[in-house]
């Protein structure tokens, strides 16, 4: 298979109904601090444009945050990194729904490290066929 013939894939709307990150870490950041990620693949010719809106049993949706994947690549977007408008809060449990211009394929990985536990990397596929 040559380059010109990767297949579009994935959905434009994909739901993670599982999301918490713990207030605290054991190891040396940043490669050690706990994170969940959002690991997003774009196979499209055109750069995905994602707005992403983070859920809380609480309060209102924050967001929309703004991601950008160019065309033919990946992105790992820890949702600790997330600052525009607000960060997300620690210790809290939330869901994200990412909405994209284009087709996109989204894993959701979670990577701990504490004391009472060795570093581990859970993935989950969520998606919403449409």
């Amino acid at each position: 298979m040559s380059q010109r013939e990767i297949p579009v894939v994935g959905r434009m709307v994909w739901a993670i109904a599982e999301g918490y990150i713990p207030g605290d870490s054991t190891g040396p950041e940043p490669a050690f601090t706990s994170h969940e990620t959002a690991c997003i693949l774009n196979t499209c010719d055109h750069s995905a444009s994602i707005a992403m809106l983070i859920f809380f049993s609480d309060r209102d949706p924050a967001g929309p945050f703004q991601v950008s994947v160019s065309p033919r690549r990946t992105l790992h977007l820890r949702f600790n990194e997330l600052n525009d408008p607000e960060s997300i809060p620690r210790d809290t449990d939330y869901a994200s729904l990412l909405l994209s211009d284009v087709p996109i394929v989204v894993q959701h990985t979670r990577w701990t490290h504490d004391k009472r536990r060795t570093l581990c990397c859970r993935p989950s596929r969520s998606r919403i066929d449409q």
